[in-house]
């Protein structure tokens, strides 16, 4: 289960404190739940993904984990520009404390990425996609309990994209996932659940066709 309470979040700017991005969302996201967040462009919706995901902090409120969750697939941060996409790999190997079946882990990154000789060169050399991609293999290389995307159906070429595909459907059968994507098929197909992200704030919707019917909506207004 994930527990967004009470978050507030907005960036500085040179001039000082941006615009309030979310204003006091509250979202219980239960645990084997394959969620879409859904919102107009500016919405909050990767801001939403990475304070669930850990790698950014609410200005005001908390985010409780009480589950494993994987970082943001198909970003690409997170990695070190200098080093290589192995080297990368298998820092994330011992992080997660799998020293002893490094190498075979290491192998299925590298065939699923499908970056080619890139994969021994230093990650800072790599097109936004490559990175993707890479990330994207890594984060299916570890056991979560829930896996969040941000438009990782998108990323990579036709082939990609059909393998990244194939693993969502596999992630559904075994964890939960949250997901951010532009494309309503990709959200039907993948999410039971949606939260609508309006003006800062969000609603949960048990079922996602009335959740993009939400969006539709406040399009239409």
């Amino acid at each position: 289960m994930i527990v967004v309470q009470d978050v507030y979040k907005r960036y500085s700017t040179p001039k000082g404190p941006g615009p309030w991005v979310l204003k006091g969302v509250n979202i219980t996201i239960p645990t084997r739940t394959n969620v879409g967040l859904i919102g107009r462009n500016g919405a909050g919706k990767s801001t939403l993904l990475r304070l669930i995901g850990g790698i950014d902090e609410p200005t005001r409120g908390q985010v409780e984990r009480r589950c494993r969750v994987s970082w943001p697939m198909a970003r690409g941060g997170g990695m070190q520009n200098a080093m290589t996409g192995r080297q990368n790999s298998k820092f994330v190997c011992r992080l997660y404390g799998h020293e002893e079946d490094m190498e075979e882990r290491i192998a299925k990154i590298r065939e699923f990425a499908g970056i080619g000789r890139a994969f021994e060169e230093p990650v800072g050399t790599y097109s936004a996609g490559m990175k993707s991609r890479l990330q994207f293999a890594m984060s299916l290389a570890f056991d979560f309990d829930v896996y969040i995307s941000d438009e990782v159906t998108g990323a990579g070429d036709a082939s990609f994209r059909k393998r990244a595909a194939t693993a969502f459907r596999e992630l559904v059968d075994r964890a939960g996932i949250i997901m951010v994507s532009h494309g309503e098929a990709t959200l039907r197909e993948f999410c039971t659940s949606g939260i609508f992200l309006n003006a800062g704030t969000a609603t949960w919707f048990d079922d996602i066709a009335d959740a993009l019917d939400a969006y539709k909506e406040s399009i239409a207004a």
